[in-house]
């Protein structure tokens, strides 16, 4: 794997060839370069991972440089260097793209520390667009939203298990998507163009359950008049998606387990096997742990199917993502009803960002649902979200863990509101925009996500 290529611009020479030799002892790639000339025909000339400009350069100001890297590459991260006096401008660097900043004289150790946060940061960021357009491109799934750093730490590990063909058990509460998260596993996988076959085990009678799942014979019982295939010959070569599978009986999780194990099974009436090629996924809103202590669930199919977990947070955890999907869901339903909506009003949005949300996301899709039928006005109000449901209490926590987590939402919705206006956002939560953009720092909000 080839080393991180930066753009180092500084005028002051020895702290250039400083900055260059301690890089390149962290085993990056370094250009260094004293004015923002040198700087633009480099970042045409090639693409780097990172950039260290500093704020004060002999023709203009850092600044106006970011902004003419970013216009040739915007994706690249940038760490802005400034002496002390000059911090608000840093701030307004911050504001304006860059990724962080810091204060001459700086500590070489901090330095590396941003480097190595800023790339993995936006390596991660890349790798969930990357995703993003590959779904997007074959299934149009716009409605994956991750701008939590829950939700991209689960697009991340997507991203990881789709270049295998491990099995994936996919674990969370009812309504937080497992469904899209395992197609996403296939459509990014090397099987994309295979079939997916999704299998909710809980919709079918435990007496056909196995005869879908792997085929039967013409007259293997009453009422087969015909050969079936089964949903796993379906999905050969490609991917099966065995939904809930924490309620299946153990007759058949015995099958399962020979599947997994063997690549084969015997349809209903008859004694041939048939071998199949096929990545599975399953999940569960179960406790699988119990299920196996209580004798409902098979030891070991358990560690068959837990090869690689991926969680997927219930919405209360991932309180971030709640204005984007609101915005998603107004889109989706003011088009199928045919409703001119142009927002949510602030007050229904703060009721949404403190319910619970037992049911998930899909309980929140209900919600603006409901609301867009029931309008009659542009402007979705606070009288149409929730009828009729108090908001949940959290558990009780610590001072300090009630504090931050009522400033991050506090602050998620000051962002919501004015549209990731940093000014209008610190003037509303009457803080100076230098304490705003400490509190932005301290919870990881980025408002670009708001913007």
């Amino acid at each position: 794997m080839p080393s991180p290529k930066i753009l180092v611009v500084d005028d002051d020479k020895n702290l250039l060839e400083l900055l260059k030799l301690r890089l390149e002892s962290e085993n990056y790639e370094v250009i260094a370069v004293l004015n923002e000339e040198d700087a633009v025909k480099e970042t045409k000339k090639q693409v780097f991972d990172l950039s260290i400009i500093d704020l004060q350069l002999p023709n203009t100001d850092g600044i106006s440089l970011m902004d003419e890297v970013h216009s040739i590459n915007p994706e690249i991260p940038v760490i802005i260097l400034t002496a002390y006096g000059s911090i608000e401008s840093a701030v307004e660097a911050m504001k304006r793209g860059a990724y962080n900043y810091l204060t001459k004289p700086f500590d070489p150790r901090e330095l590396l520390l941003q480097i190595k946060n800023a790339l993995r940061s936006q390596g991660l960021l890349l790798e969930i667009k990357r995703l993003k357009e590959l779904l997007e491109e074959r299934y149009d799934f716009k409605n994956i939203v991750a701008k939590s750093e829950k939700m991209q730490k689960v697009l991340e590990k997507v991203s990881l298990v789709a270049k295998t063909d491990s099995t994936v058990a996919v674990l969370g509460e009812s309504g937080t998507g497992k469904e899209l998260i395992a197609r996403a596993i296939h459509f990014a996988s090397e099987r994309k163009d295979k079939p997916f076959v999704a299998v909710h085990s809980a919709a079918i009678p435990e007496t056909l359950l196995e005869s879908e799942l792997f085929g039967h014979e013409k007259g293997a019982f009453t009422g087969a008049i015909r050969t079936s295939r089964g949903f796993f010959v379906q999905a050969h070569e490609g991917s099966i998606f065995l939904d809930e599978i924490g309620d299946m009986p153990l007759s058949i999780q015995a099958k399962i387990l020979r599947v997994l194990q063997e690549r084969q099974f015997y349809p209903l009436g008859t004694e041939k096997p048939v071998e199949v090629d096929v990545r599975v996924i399953v999940a569960t809103n179960r406790n699988l742990e119990v299920e196996v202590k209580e004798g409902r669930f098979r030891e070991d199919l358990f560690y068959r199917i837990l090869v690689i977990p991926i969680t997927i947070p219930p919405l209360r955890e991932r309180r971030e993502d709640i204005p984007a999907l609101v915005d998603l869901f107004l889109k989706e339903f003011s088009q199928q009803m045919k409703k001119e909506i142009k927002g949510i009003a602030p007050a229904a949005m703060q009721k949404l960002m403190l319910h619970d949300w037992p049911g998930n996301i899909r309980e929140l899709k209900n919600a603006i649902e409901y609301a867009i039928t029931m309008t009659r006005h542009e402007v979705i109000t606070e009288d149409l979200i929730l009828q009729g449901k108090t908001l949940s209490q959290d558990p009780l926590t610590t001072l300090k863990e009630a504090r931050d987590a009522f400033e991050k939402d506090y602050i998620t919705r000051m962002l919501d509101i004015t549209g990731g206006n940093i000014s209008k956002a610190a003037k509303l939560a009457g803080k100076y925009r230098a304490d705003f953009y400490h509190l932005l720092r301290k919870h990881n909000i980025r408002p670009e996500n708001f913007k």
